[in-house]
């Protein structure tokens, strides 16, 4: 069945089939906080203040990045990357970490997560990467790397035109899609991604048109019927700002694009994986071209409005009938395995799943889980609740006061904790006597607790703070980030 996984792309593909997908596009984030903003902005039509971090700021060398890095050579060598290739890897990415730390971050993130793409596609299968001049010189060395230099198929660029030009370069209008595949025998359908001859060529070799792919009488090539081979670069226009495919995200691809991308490569019936799919542009085109699909996101927001509004809604989809979205967990049986499995994954799921986003940004208790952004009306700016996620069975009454201490010291008007399990009586009381301590918010003559609590069985059941309105619970759609 057609799949939407939430999680990271990595954890999902280590437990996909080696050799079961015949299509991968990805358009991986470099700037994350920069979509992420665009995409609550759209939401709520104020932009997301500075606090949030969309996926706590991955590229940065953080000591779990610093181990991958070390032991990358290994790790890259279980997926079939020859031992030269890994140490040239290794040499190559240490010297960028004074240069460029996040750079580094980034390739050694890239580095991994390619490899076990290469270890996912069939025999005849390619894969396309859409990157722009940040990092496309330095990505197409890991590539050859990964798939071999004579896999290289072509350098597509992908140019548009528009308004907004500096005075003091040359204008930035295209991106790179790297096209590579996994062996010499992969699937590329010529004819189905024909394009139309220029009007001057039909009129000069009209007489040519529409007779058999051969020799003329007079013993020139004839041309195809169906139009001529595209070449390497595609100018296919962004989408219109007031264009009904536009779904508000700022990096957000055109359906035409993905379409010739997987009409290209892949036959009807075929599997197309998306491993950071956004709002899923390429799982649209998929479906479209009776192609079956899987994509990956990190972001629990994306997964819920592609299952919404993409999927549901636009492209006339059952949730378990013509897709299955995993990784959400749905009760508190799931929530609790996601706790064992990825303490994490699991702070950011209980943030997301109360419509707040997690944050990396430090406070005076040395760090919050997240906040959720609410209108208030003497406010021109969004004001927020901060979050507190404990998932252990030893919350106690002093996490209840450092949580006060965080809402006293920090611009948040409200304090929010999340905990995994019911509470006992007594220890409820308690914890709701000292919570009241901290009083109310007054909006427009309605109360709100300025500390509250939510346990994961009441998340599960659709229990969310008493908050101001929270726009990112009243979505319109069809407007909804990604691809």
């Amino acid at each position: 069945m057609n799949t939407l996984h939430y999680g990271d792309c990595l954890t999902v593909m280590q437990g996909m089939k080696a050799g079961s997908v015949d299509l991968i596009y990805l358009d991986p984030p470099f700037n994350s906080k920069k979509n992420y903003h665009s995409l609550y902005k759209d939401e709520t039509g104020r932009p997301l203040p500075d606090q949030v971090e969309a996926f706590c700021d991955m590229w940065t060398l953080t000591p779990e990045r610093e181990r991958e890095i070390r032991h990358m050579p290994i790790l890259v060598r279980e997926t079939g990357i020859d031992d030269a290739t890994a140490e040239f890897w290794k040499t190559w990415l240490n010297a960028l970490r004074k240069t460029n730390p996040s750079l580094l971050a980034y390739l050694s993130y890239m580095v991994i997560r390619l490899a076990h793409m290469r270890v996912l596609l069939k025999p005849t299968g390619s894969l396309y990467l859409h990157c722009d001049p940040t990092a496309s010189h330095y990505i197409k060395v890991i590539l050859d790397g990964v798939f071999g230099h004579a896999n290289c198929r072509n350098e597509i660029i992908w140019c548009y035109r528009g308004a907004g030009y500096p005075k003091t370069d040359f204008g930035r209008k295209h991106d790179t899609i790297h096209r590579y595949s996994k062996t010499n025998r992969y699937t590329f359908n010529l004819d189905d991604v024909r394009v139309p001859y220029a009007p001057a060529t039909v009129d000069r070799f009209q007489h040519h048109i529409g007779n058999v792919r051969g020799e003329s009488d007079y013993g020139e090539q004839t041309l195809h019927e169906k139009g001529r081979c595209p070449d390497d670069w595609w100018e296919i226009q962004p989408i219109a700002p007031s264009a009904k495919e536009r779904m508000g995200y700022a990096t957000q691809k055109p359906l035409n694009l993905l379409d010739r991308i997987i009409k290209a490569s892949s036959n009807t019936g075929d599997v197309v994986l998306d491993p950071f799919c956004g709002c899923a542009t390429t799982l649209e085109a998929a479906h479209r071209l009776n192609r079956k699909w899987i994509g990956i996101d990190i972001a629990i927001h994306a997964v819920k409005r592609v299952a919404r509004v993409r999927l549901t809604e636009r492209c006339g989809l059952v949730e378990g009938q013509d897709f299955e979205v995993r990784g959400v967990p749905c009760d508190v049986e799931g929530a609790r395995d996601l706790w064992k499995r990825n303490p994490y994954h699991f702070q950011k799921w209980a943030v997301e799943q109360v419509d707040g986003f997690v944050t990396a940004k430090q406070t005076a208790d040395g760090g919050i889980d997240g906040r959720l952004y609410f209108a208030h009306p003497q406010h021109k700016d969004l004001q927020s609740m901060v979050i507190e996620v404990k998932g252990g069975a030893n919350v106690n009454i002093a996490d209840v006061r450092a949580l006060g201490d965080v809402l006293s010291r920090d611009s948040a008007l409200l304090a929010g904790l999340i905990i995994m399990d019911d509470l006992p009586p007594g220890k409820a009381k308690n914890f709701t006597a000292l919570m009241a301590e901290a009083g109310d918010l007054d909006v427009l003559g309605v109360q709100y607790p300025r500390m509250q609590m939510l346990t994961v069985p009441q998340i599960v059941a659709g229990g969310r703070f008493h908050t101001p309105s929270v726009a990112a619970r009243h979505v319109v759609a069809p407007r909804l980030p990604g691809t």
